[in-house]
């Protein structure tokens, strides 16, 4: 499985529900890197999308414990048993988990890769994503050359776990 997420310096991915800043380059990879695969997201992430629909050539799984919660065009699962039975149903490198944080922590033991976009600046942020430089299982496999985008540094990292849990 795969995760793919945007990171400031210190870890940060976002604040009220949003994304901290929007690349381009970065969209543009995050499109081409899940279309046509199975994204995995939380209800708040889905929500955040425009007019809260379900990204366009990709299966949408969407956990949240609101039994009640439905989203047209997604396959809405109520816990972690049923996210990862579910989940069983594709070919692993398929996957990519989208997010938000606690999505990213429930399911990080269980992704192989990370494919992160790492802008260099602090933003002023209420969510964060789990440090894989402080974590022994995670190396770098990968790191492009600097990118900029107006004054803004960002680089793609690309993280490998050493020992990914099974589904």
């Amino acid at each position: 499985m795969n995760l793919i997420v945007a990171a400031d310096r210190n870890w940060a991915i976002g604040k009220d529900n949003k994304l901290l800043v929007s690349i381009p380059a970065d969209m543009k990879f995050f499109r081409e890197t899940t279309s046509g695969h199975v994204v995995v997201m939380g209800r708040k992430t889905l929500e955040s999308f425009p007019n809260g629909q379900p990204l366009k050539n990709r299966t949408n799984i969407v956990l949240t414990k609101n039994r009640q919660y439905r989203a047209e065009g997604a396959i809405v699962v109520h816990s972690m048993e049923e996210l990862l039975e579910e989940l069983k149903k594709y070919p692993s490198e398929e996957i990519y988990v989208i997010g938000g944080d606690s999505i990213y922590r429930q399911l990080l033991p269980y992704c192989s890769i990370a494919h992160v976009t790492k802008i260099d600046h602090a933003y002023e942020a209420d969510t964060y994503f789990p440090n894989l430089d402080e974590m022994p299982n995670w190396e770098i496999a990968g790191d492009s050359e600097e990118q900029t985008y107006f004054d803004l540094e960002y680089r793609f990292i690309l993280f490998q776990n050493k020992d990914p849990q099974k589904l």
